[in-house]
């Protein structure tokens, strides 16, 4: 096939090409100036201003808190100073630091089904366990506490009484609640949450009797959106002054980048040594919930099992250790992750993750659900944010988003791969075309005689439904090895572009009914059409379906989508989306790490991807408390 002089997607974007101004948020250490760094490997944690005392092992809590370090204080004045980047200078001197602490919601409506769920976080290895009073239905202070609170203690305990205003459950007067909340103190709970509304007149109930074992979490829950910087800068100041032990910021996204200001904040809090959660909810903010412990954040959440989070998009504890391998992410742990809109079904993480660890990578592999991927990547533009996946809806824009496209990524007019060069440069690649490709020729080979020098695709009438990025990919590709290619698209002018470049026609779904001009046709569907939630939707009728020899789903989840299903009731070879998963998985992991993906070690790895804890072994050793 020669090189079309035409190519898709070449206007500009707007950070393409051009340098990456100061301004930018470079979320890779406590921030000096703005230079970039060789990638690989990510500066020395010496060369960072950070110590990170990974040989200094957590070992099972000793259900003591850790004691208060001397912080120093934050006023709204130099918050604002520090969170303008091109204005902080480098640490003096390395930042001590200890390992981020996981934290396991007991949510219970009973006393006794609440201690064992701490039971089971501490099986699961979490490091304490945060009892939500305001859960439990008819809650008794002086009859449930010590029966929850009594020693030994599987683990440490964090009691929350959260109010309906703050998000919670409780609707009485703050007197009980708070007389709650001491006894709790009373009775060795080793940390307390106090909302920053009532800190003052909670600290002026006590009357100064908070044992000195007992550590004081202030928080602050805001859930409508991330404030400004200068915003955040002021509140951290306001939780500061009531004399806090720990500072808790939680804020909801309304889009990813609201993330990188918390972030911020955790990194110059650790400067100072202020203990602090800052974490950011619903699903654009969950990589705060995972990435904390590389910017220093005191504690996170982890759910003990789907439906029992005390907060939106709240992971579960099992995959923050199994899946994202939390106890070893810190500050030089390099950032991968997969840009999608929707993200939240891809088995991405999973795979990735387990070929980091397979290999000893210092690396996490993360999803991120994004709407603008100019205003993503220009935020996130530190080298330690060293490579992505790219799939709906951002394959097309990410060609003109790069700096340098590969020239067959250009010609197909898709990018699924994007990779940050030392230089800061974006270069994108796309390993769509082969994986896809390739499973539905071997899926031939393996079911139907064939030349063998020759593609089976050669000559075949090859139908793709869907003209956005893995359609132009599966085009391109099929057009290469000789087949003469459909467009079948919702949008006809969509299809009739693709049709267009690619030397093919190009029909409306409608029209793709009635569509069977001979038999033992390629079909393959590229669209979203059938992916879980949507699981009993299908591109095209059973009916339609009979006159296909071969079907191709780019959707693997589920595994066997309706199409496939009704495909191969109707005699069709199928070959699964997860085929094509597993090989463009493969050409990505190789333009990651710069090492090559063997095909068997790739595909035993593929099997975490319907149970994630089969492959990990047991990776829930818990840690001790910060010191």
């Amino acid at each position: 096939m020669k090189r079309k002089k035409k190519r898709l997607a070449d206007l500009p974007c707007s950070n393409a090409g051009a340098p990456r101004q100061s301004h930018q948020v470079q979320l890779h250490q406590p921030p000096g100036p703005l230079k970039k760094q060789e990638l690989p490997p990510a500066a020395s944690s010496k060369e960072r201003g950070i110590h990170h005392p990974r040989a200094e092992a957590h070992a099972p809590p000793s259900h003591q808190p850790p004691p208060r370090r001397a912080a120093h204080p934050l006023t709204t004045t130099a918050m604002a100073a520090v969170m303008s980047v091109s204005a902080v200078v480098p640490p003096a001197a390395a930042v001590a630091r200890a390992r981020t602490l996981l934290c396991v919601p007991a949510t219970a409506r009973a006393p006794r089904e609440m201690a064992a769920e701490v039971a089971a976080a501490a099986a699961l290895g979490a490091d304490l366990a945060e009892l939500r009073l305001d859960r439990l239905a008819g809650f008794a202070p002086r009859r449930d506490l010590p029966a929850l609170l009594a020693k030994p203690r599987t683990l440490p305990a964090l009691v929350t009484y959260r109010p309906k205003w703050e998000g919670g459950e409780y609707e009485g007067d703050d007197e009980p609640r708070f007389e709650a909340l001491q006894l709790a103190m009373e009775l060795g709970a080793e940390y307390v949450d106090i909302e920053l509304k009532v800190a003052d007149k909670f600290i002026k109930f006590m009357s100064g009797k908070k044992p000195e074992n007992c550590k004081l979490i202030v928080s602050s829950h805001n859930y409508d959106n991330t404030p400004s910087a200068e915003e955040l800068a002021s509140l951290l100041a306001q939780i500061q002054a009531t004399g806090a032990d720990i500072v808790k910021i939680a804020t909801t996204a309304t889009e990813i980048v609201d993330v990188s200001r918390m972030f911020q904040i955790l990194v110059h809090c650790q400067e100072k040594q202020v203990p602090i959660i800052g974490l950011v909810m619903n699903d654009r903010g969950f990589i705060s919930r995972v990435l904390c412990p590389k910017f220093g954040g005191y504690l996170t959440f982890g759910s003990l099992e789907k439906g029992k989070e005390s907060a939106p998009s709240q992971p579960t504890a099992a995959d923050l250790i199994n899946v994202y391998n939390i106890r070893q992410i810190g500050p030089d742990t390099k950032v991968f992750g997969i840009i999608g809109n929707p993200v939240g079904h891809s088995k991405s993480p999973i795979l990735h993750n387990e070929a980091f660890r397979s290999v000893g990578l210092n690396a996490v592999y993360v999803p991120f659900l994004v709407d603008d991927l100019a205003k993503f990547l220009s935020t996130y533009s530190s080298p330690d944010f060293a490579g992505f996946s790219c799939t709906i809806p951002h394959k097309e824009a990410a060609v003109r988003c790069c700096d340098e496209v590969d020239p067959i990524a250009r010609d197909i007019g898709a990018v699924n791969t994007i990779i940050r060069k030392p230089d800061g440069k974006l270069v994108g690649y796309n390993t769509d075309y082969v994986g896809a490709i390739s499973a539905i020729e071997d899926g031939i080979r393996a079911t139907q005689q064939t030349h063998s020098t020759v593609s089976p695709l050669a000559g075949r009438l090859f139908v793709v439904i869907g003209a956005g990025g893995a359609g132009k990919a599966l085009a391109y590709g099929a057009k290469e090895k000789g087949a003469r290619v459909v467009i079948a698209n919702r949008t006809f002018a969509r299809a009739q572009e693709l049709g267009n470049l690619i030397g093919g026609p190009a029909l409306t779904l409608t029209e793709l009914e009635n569509y069977h001009p001979e038999e033992g046709m390629i079909l393959a569907n590229t669209t979203a059409i059938g992916m879980h939630p949507n699981v009993n939707e299908t591109p095209l009728s059973k009916q339609a379906l009979k006159s296909y020899a071969v079907v191709f789903d780019a959707v693997y989840t589920p595994k066997e989508t309706r199409l496939l299903r009704e495909a191969a009731e109707c005699g069709a070879t199928v070959v699964s989306g997860l085929e094509m998963f597993i090989r463009q998985a493969m050409g990505q992991f190789e333009h990651f790490t710069g090492m090559p993906a063997v095909d068997d070690k790739f595909r035993a790895l593929s099997n975490s991807l319907d149970n994630p804890s089969a492959v990990k072994g047991d990776r829930s050793t818990s840690l001790k408390p910060r010191l």
